[in-house]
């Protein structure tokens, strides 16, 4: 057996991976191969002895938003939005300095009022990223948002759709040199026949409806041979998000913004979430994204990195963590221990260059994970092994378990 896999509580009650494999228990086959798997020079994980499919991305124009690229090989790129009153410019600057640390690229605001636009050009002066200003009903908002410097504004065309208004934003923009994005959501799509929805649409497909509803607004841009544009479709069902963009895709070659509409809270709207937009960049459809969730919006910015780093269409920054799934052959209470190290390295925050930590709890995984993981914890009875960079370091009692994983991550990310 390969030296470097070390000692080991498997499953059957032995006290090492050699007593397992004297004993020819299901653990030896596990032992045989992860001994294919390390050669003699040293460790080799999944990821060094498998080639991983890659995403490709479709083919798509590039806009410069305030100096950040949406589109045309550029880095997906991530975007969330303030839940404060915009015209308090302190509490909006202060969560736009937020959302840009967590890892935000371009940050929205609400430009629903006159007071609101009123603060944006200090707001666009004080922010460390790209302002957007999201615009419903009035034109003079826009204009407003145009004026005070925001590198993009977003119009809906359910509310906004006025010919002569939307052309005098159109010059305006170009002028300035500012983006828009064109967002049809569900919930704005269908018209009116005085206080009843228009039975008609309500008959069509929502996704075609859209579509419709967004190739015909943008007849106005092509006229004006309007190129800084982005392009929306949201709905808050997570198989009409994914149908309409793959329409919108195979239509325009402009940048595709992804989202779901009121995905929910965190619990729930980051599941449908990366069902819809999981699915679309895996797809190689979509240039920037946002996912929605009620509440703090610095979760959006958590989840989206994630869900990029997932797809492997983004280097993670900290630490990944694999966890065991807890299943009858565990010989260790583990889900204490996997919450507990979670907790610490959240608090530990970022780390260069990026950690994989493995902890996982029976032979069947174990071994991979533990010559794949930068970090990782074998637990068996009382006790685990601990592995750095697939060898073995040490024996750790249950109660050391989390301290030993932190002390090996920041030996890591020292460089030591």
């Amino acid at each position: 057996m390969n030296s470097k896999i070390g000692r080991f509580v498997d499953s059957q009650e032995t006290e090492s991976w050699d007593d397992a494999a004297k004993a020819n228990s299901p653990a030896a086959a596990a032992i045989g191969f992860l001994d294919g798997l390390l050669c003699p020079a040293g460790p080799l994980g999944y990821n060094g002895a498998m080639q991983l499919p890659t995403i490709q991305p479709r083919s798509s124009r590039r806009v410069n938003v305030g100096g950040v690229g949406i589109g045309g090989g550029s880095p997906v790129v991530i975007q969330s939005m303030t839940n404060t009153r915009t015209a308090d410019l302190d509490e909006t600057a202060e969560q736009v300095e937020r959302l840009a640390a967590a890892g935000a690229e371009l940050v929205r605001i609400a430009a629903a009022t006159a007071a609101d636009t009123a603060v944006l050009g200090d707001l666009v002066r004080r922010s460390p990223v790209p302002i957007v200003a999201d615009v419903h009903f009035h034109a003079d908002r826009a204009l407003e948002a145009i004026d005070a410097g925001c590198a993009k504004i977003r119009l809906n065309p359910g509310n906004i759709d006025d010919a002569a208004r939307v052309r005098q934003i159109i010059a305006a923009a170009t002028d300035a040199g500012c983006a828009i994005r064109v967002g049809v959501n569900e919930g704005s799509v269908v018209g009116r026949c005085g206080a009843e929805l228009d039975s008609q649409q309500l008959a069509r497909p929502l996704a075609d409806l859209m579509v419709k509803k967004l190739a015909e607004y943008l007849t106005l841009f092509e006229e004006a041979r309007f190129g800084k544009l982005v392009l929306s479709a949201k709905s808050h069902d997570a198989v009409t998000t994914i149908a309409v963009n793959r329409e919108l895709a195979k239509r325009y070659e402009h940048p595709l913004h992804l989202g779901v509409t009121h995905a929910g809270t965190a619990r729930t709207g980051a599941i449908r979430s990366a069902a819809a937009i999981g699915a679309l960049l895996a797809e190689g459809i979509g240039e920037t994204i946002r996912i929605s969730f009620a509440g703090d919006p610095l979760n959006e910015v958590t989840a989206a990195t994630e869900l990029l780093a997932s797809l492997r269409l983004r280097e993670r920054t900290g630490v990944e963590l694999i966890a065991c799934p807890t299943c009858g052959r565990l010989q260790m209470d583990l889900t204490p221990v996997i919450e507990a190290v979670e907790q610490a390295l959240d608090e530990m925050g970022r780390v260069a260059p990026p950690v994989t930590v493995a902890i996982m709890g029976c032979v069947v995984n174990g071994p991979g994970e533990a010559a794949n993981a930068d970090v990782a914890i074998c637990a068996g009875k009382g006790k685990a092994v601990l592995y750095r960079h697939g060898e073995r370091v040490r024996n750790v009692a249950h109660c050391d378990i989390v301290a030993a994983v932190l002390d090996e991550v920041r030996t890591i990310a020292d460089g030591a």
